[in-house]
């Protein structure tokens, strides 16, 4: 029997993922040891091995096989546009896309003028304004603090991950809209989804089952 290769995005989200695994019965063989420098984790008795890669890989090795299943955020999802199988919401790691900018940049958001909208997320903000807003603007990519942006006058808005916008109200900030909904996400490369079915769908609903014993 052939492993079944997952892959976990690395920090929080892979902490909160392997407590979900063992709930369901699946153990990780010392995934979860912080201080380990190991790659790849394996249960032999199960037929499962892990390994951990940062969130935008993740899709990565899914699509390409490497992985035939992946948890990862929703927004790394958006963002990386691979040809992958989004197969469950695991309703942790939630948080939201927003446009946010001072409360004077919403009167920008409806003039339809072209603006700049400064973001780590490119894909997911041309998506927004192009196809939903059919609006025109400028995107500039940053890796650092994007709420410097249009404090500083790089951009008018801004398109970024907000969980709680003490950040966005400690820089004289607001969400100005909302883009999307975000949470760790269940992804499974396509060809495994057909070779591995019975044992993809089995993992899933103990997963599932988990979950529910979690809320309830």
């Amino acid at each position: 029997m052939r492993y079944l290769t997952i892959a976990l995005t690395k920090g929080r989200l892979a902490q909160e993922t392997l407590s979900l695994f063992e709930a369901a019965g699946i153990t990780s063989a010392g995934a979860d040891d912080t201080k380990t420098r190991k790659l790849i984790f394996t249960n032999e008795e199960m037929g499962i091995r892990f390994f951990l890669a940062k969130g935008p890989d993740v899709p990565t090795y899914v699509a390409y096989g490497a992985a035939d299943i992946g948890i990862v955020g929703r927004d790394t999802i958006l963002e990386e546009g691979r040809k992958i199988y989004e197969v469950l919401d695991l309703g942790y790691g939630a948080c939201r896309m927003c446009i946010c900018g001072p409360e004077s940049a919403a009167a920008i958001l409806k003039s339809g003028d072209q603006f700049r909208v400064a973001t780590k997320y490119p894909n997911i903000a041309k998506d927004y304004f192009l196809n939903r807003r059919h609006q025109t603007v400028e995107i500039i990519k940053l890796s650092g603090s994007i709420e410097l942006a249009p404090i500083v006058g790089l951009s008018e808005v801004i398109c970024d991950i907000v969980e709680t916008g003490s950040t966005l109200r400690e820089n004289g900030l607001t969400v100005l809209e909302e883009v999307c909904p975000l949470s760790a996400r269940v992804v499974v490369n396509q060809v495994s989804m057909k070779m591995e079915n019975a044992r993809i769908t089995e993992l899933i609903t103990r997963l599932k089952e988990a979950l529910d014993k979690k809320c309830s």
